[in-house]
């Protein structure tokens, strides 16, 4: 595969040092770029096939700009993993409902079952979300 990790600007060396340590895992290319949740996405453009997102649920008011690029950076055919812990503690439970429900909006949702993920990394408060744009 043709991979582009993404995250902030001041989070582009730690991920240029972790595509270096994994180089021998690699068969396609891997790349790291910038990418702020709510700008511009042209250079990531045309859409990607796949897009995974990791513990990305978290901070109420990035949930519109995340919301904002996921609706931008998909295409049709697009399939979006988003993996989440279940936090039981403060505003967690609140800004996971207020998530899914603004997700629900443009996209379409299927859990994946505990039984269907990784036997060795399952735990009960991992969540693992097939996320389609709506036709």
């Amino acid at each position: 595969a043709n991979v582009t990790v993404t995250d902030l600007e001041e989070l582009q060396e730690l991920l240029m040092v972790n595509i270096e340590n994994n180089r021998h895992l690699v068969t396609g290319s891997v790349r790291a770029k910038v990418l702020k949740w709510g700008e511009d996405v042209t250079e990531f453009q045309p859409p990607p096939d796949y897009i995974l997102m990791a513990d990305c649920i978290y901070y109420e008011e990035s949930l519109e700009p995340l919301l904002k690029t996921l609706k931008d950076l998909t295409g049709p055919d697009t399939c979006v993993l988003c993996c989440y812990e279940q936090r039981t503690m403060g505003k967690n439970p609140e800004i996971e409902r207020k998530y899914f429900e603004l997700l629900q909006m443009d996209f379409e949702l299927e859990k994946i079952p505990l039984d269907k993920h990784d036997e060795e990394y399952r735990s009960e408060d991992i969540h693992i979300v097939n996320i389609h744009r709506k036709q």
